[in-house]
C-alpha cells in the first residue's frame, strides 16, 4: 500500500515511513502541491495510491466518485509531524486491512 501525501502534510512523510508504506510519496513529488483537488485525485486513482489528508474535500469527493482511489482523513487538528509519523505506525494494520478491502473508500483516524 503506497500513500499519496496531501499539500497540507509534510513531505518528510513518505521517507519517514517508507518501511510500513513502501513507495509512498508527496503530492510535491509531482507537482501537485499548489493543485486543486481533482487533479491530486486522478493522480492517486491512476497510479494506485491512496490519499491521505487532513482536509474534508477528499471525503466528499470520495462520497461523488467512489474509489479508487480509497482516502484516509487524519482528524488531528494541528500537530508536529512527529505525532503524524507516530500515529500512522500505531495505526498501520488497520489502514492495510482498508486498503485491502474492495468495498471500502475512505477511512478517519483520530489520534491514538
Amino acid at each position: 500500500m503506497k500513500l499519496l501525501f496531501d499539500q497540507n502534510l509534510s513531505p518528510r512523510l513518505p521517507a519517514q515511513l517508507d518501511a510500513l508504506y513502501p513507495g509512498s510519496r508527496h503530492v510535491r513529488d509531482f507537482g501537485l502541491h499548489e493543485s486543486d483537488d481533482l487533479p491530486v485525485w486522478q493522480h492517486a486513482q491512476l497510479h494506485g495510491f491512496v490519499i491521505v489528508s487532513k482536509d474534508d474535500d477528499f471525503r466528499i469527493l470520495s462520497e461523488r466518485l467512489g474509489q479508487p482511489p480509497k482516502v484516509v482523513k487524519l482528524n488531528f487538528g494541528n500537530c508536529p509531524t512527529t505525532e503524524i509519523v507516530a500515529a500512522l505506525r500505531h495505526y498501520s494494520a488497520a489502514l492495510h486491512t482498508f486498503a485491502a478491502r474492495p468495498d471500502a473508500a475512505y477511512l478517519e483516524l483520530q489520534r491514538p
